[in-house]
């Protein structure tokens, strides 16, 4: 790891500017976040190298947490330490958990009017179309692309990917073992570590308080916790990806919050700026004030910056190890089926009727085909679709 500091033409201070400017006007998802990141610190800027750049875009893919989130941490780490990682890290996450606690406040004071059911009736239509579409983008990026050679030679983690699919559809919950089960299987299958390479029989061992912001219960606070640093734990890729284990464990296992507010919930994460898995703010302060946010949002970042500080130092050799990639491809692949399975049962209850069905199509649409149009506009478009349709018809 370059530490010289001859090497560095930036500060700490210039790094932590930019990750809060980021942080504050991003928008677009994890995609075009580390598109940003590429294009300014290292095209433009040329204060991080091509090299680092991919090390840290390639550790960020290997371990679990939110992708966009890892790969900043890991950038604020290349010259600057784990005291650059955790400056820049609180820098590119703070906006974006101020805006949506701030959504959170508004969502409780006025969500049960009309008007502002009207508009989420909208959104929340927007939302599965974009989900969708990033259902698509994720399972070609992480499985294969849908052509019949790729198929073929990755056939097992279209298996793992079409199982939680229909696991996830039917049951309504991820179970983690189940992950990290296909993980293992794919690890022994193509790369199998040495340890596990003995004899055929070895693969048998495998102030605010009228809207609840300062509101909380001890005991709640050490379940949200809990809950939310398993999905940060568990959750490999785009942030998209922890969708399955919120929609299961917040709805379906824990009551935190119904479906709509779920749903609710998603969308304010993509019409604010910096990673979508900044929705666990939102979510933690629906169900647990201030309080909450700060635990979801701290339980879910928490194993993200872990993960990304701790292997930095040994990364170049860890990345290398052909048995860990195999271990995380059969966890990938499993993910986005969950995700897959976890999106047709939000849409089964959130396309109601006929409009909201045309608006969630109208959505993917307008995403394949206006390709500089960004997530926000579209969901600001809903909204008021949605508003006219139930305030006039």
């Amino acid at each position: 790891m370059e530490t010289d500091i001859q090497s560095r033409t930036y500060s700490l201070k210039d790094l932590t500017r930019y990750f809060f400017k980021l942080g504050t006007f991003g928008f677009g998802g994890p995609v075009a976040l580390i598109g940003y990141m590429h294009r300014d610190l290292v095209e433009d800027r040329k204060w991080i190298s091509e090299d680092e750049y991919r090390e840290g875009l390639a550790l960020a893919q290997l371990a679990p947490g939110p992708l966009a989130a890892q790969l900043g941490i890991y950038l604020g780490y290349v010259h600057y330490g784990v005291l650059g990682a955790t400056v820049t890290g609180l820098a590119f996450v703070l906006p974006s958990f101020v805006m949506v606690v701030l959504l959170g406040m508004a969502y409780k004071l006025y969500g049960g009017l009309s008007w502002m059911q009207a508009v989420f009736y909208g959104v929340g239509a927007s939302v599965i179309g974009i989900i969708t579409l990033s259902c698509y983008k994720l399972t070609i990026k992480s499985v294969s692309k849908l052509e019949v050679a790729a198929i073929k030679s990755r056939w097992l983690l279209w298996v793992f990917f079409l199982v939680m699919a229909v696991v996830t559809a039917i049951t309504e919950r991820e179970e983690v073992w189940l992950f990290m089960l296909m993980g293992f299987v794919y690890m022994a299958v193509k790369a199998p570590p040495k340890w596990l390479v003995r004899k055929e029989t070895a693969l048998s061992t495998v102030l605010l308080t009228g809207i609840g912001f300062w509101q909380y219960e001890p005991s709640q606070l050490v379940q949200i916790g809990w809950f939310f640093t398993k999905a940060g734990a568990f959750v490999f890729g785009s942030g998209l990806a922890i969708i399955p284990f919120l929609q299961a464990g917040v709805v379906d296992q824990m009551g935190w919050l119904n479906e709509q507010q779920f749903l609710d919930s998603v969308a304010v994460a993509m019409i604010t700026p910096g990673p979508v898995v900044i929705t666990v703010g939102f979510i933690g302060f629906l169900v647990s004030g201030f309080a909450g946010a700060v635990v979801a949002a701290a339980g879910v970042f928490l194993p993200c910056f872990i993960f990304t500080v701790l292997p930095a130092p040994y990364f170049k050799k860890i990345a290398k190890n052909i048995s860990i990639k195999a271990f995380v491809d059969g966890i990938t692949a499993a993910v986005a089926g969950a995700l897959v399975g976890s999106v047709f049962v939000i849409a089964t209850r959130s396309i109601v009727d006929a409009p909201s069905a045309i608006i969630a199509v109208l959505t993917i649409l307008a995403l394949i085909y206006i390709k500089k149009l960004q997530e926000p506009y579209i969901i600001l478009c809903a909204a008021i679709i949605g508003f006219l349709l139930k305030t006039y018809f």
